[in-house]
């Protein structure tokens, strides 16, 4: 089953965005970081590092994380950078991993896009991405917007691009009610690691105008080149959640 077929089934940065809130700049979300914050512990670390070289289907499969829309179509790998995705074409997957990380409150990854995908452009209109990682709170499913399009829990995503603005907060046609996605940071140099840390807590209750924040549910990340020409080659190193 081709992509075009499975958009509208999941909260992810490969459809249309509507709407821009537009000046926003959000102190508390620090982006590029380097080494450590020695005032946060780490509540759960997914470190890719790790893994011998190699195809990581099996390994993210054995370990709980779902493949959906053309997961496989990205060639997901384990190498000196350590999870690495890429395609030459256009293609779209998602991983998922639902988990309980009781007591974080930030979400740290460290990642790098080695090529853009060409035409990849969020302040033309073409909202696609490299690489992004999602986090998911409670189990509420909120509206989707559209009859034929699930609801899903809340959602915050982080991604990498070269023409997304620094300081905005995106909303996509679905989801405007529970999605929202970030820039952090933009436009890094191709074949750089970059660090983004980002308060999730302080995040939600700012994006979503709520005071309590549901616990952290699932996580997951993509690529979509959707739209696009040229592919896209990605990797991330780890995923941490800390504590304040």
């Amino acid at each position: 089953m081709r992509v075009a077929q499975h958009k509208v089934e999941l909260p992810n940065v490969g459809h249309r965005l509507g709407v821009t809130i537009r000046g926003l700049v959000c102190a508390f979300l620090v982006g590029p970081v380097h080494g450590e914050d020695s005032a946060s512990s780490a509540v759960h670390t997914v470190d890719f590092t790790e893994q011998p070289a190699g195809e990581a289907v099996t390994w993210l499969q054995n370990r709980g994380y779902e493949l959906r829309l053309d997961a496989k179509a990205l060639n997901p790998r384990f190498n000196e950078n350590g999870l690495t995705l890429s395609t030459d074409g256009e293609e779209a997957g998602l991983f998922v991993r639902k988990m309980d990380v009781g007591g974080a409150s930030r979400l740290r990854v460290d990642w790098g896009v080695e090529r853009y995908p060409e035409g990849a452009d969020w302040e033309g209109g073409v909202y696609r991405v490299p690489i992004a990682v999602m986090v998911s709170f409670g189990e509420e499913g909120i509206e989707s917007g559209s009859f034929f399009v699930p609801d899903a829990p809340y959602f915050i995503s982080v991604f990498l691009s070269e023409n997304a603005q620094p300081g905005k907060v995106y909303t996509a046609n679905y989801y405007q009610k529970g999605g929202r996605y970030l820039c952090r940071p933009c436009n890094p140099p191709p074949g750089k690691t970059v660090s983004t840390e980002i308060d999730l807590d302080e995040t939600f209750r700012m994006v979503f105008v709520r005071s309590e924040v549901p616990p952290i549910t699932s996580f997951s990340f993509q690529m979509n080149t959707e739209d696009t020409s040229g592919g896209a080659r990605a990797y991330i190193k780890r995923i941490q959640f800390l504590t304040q």
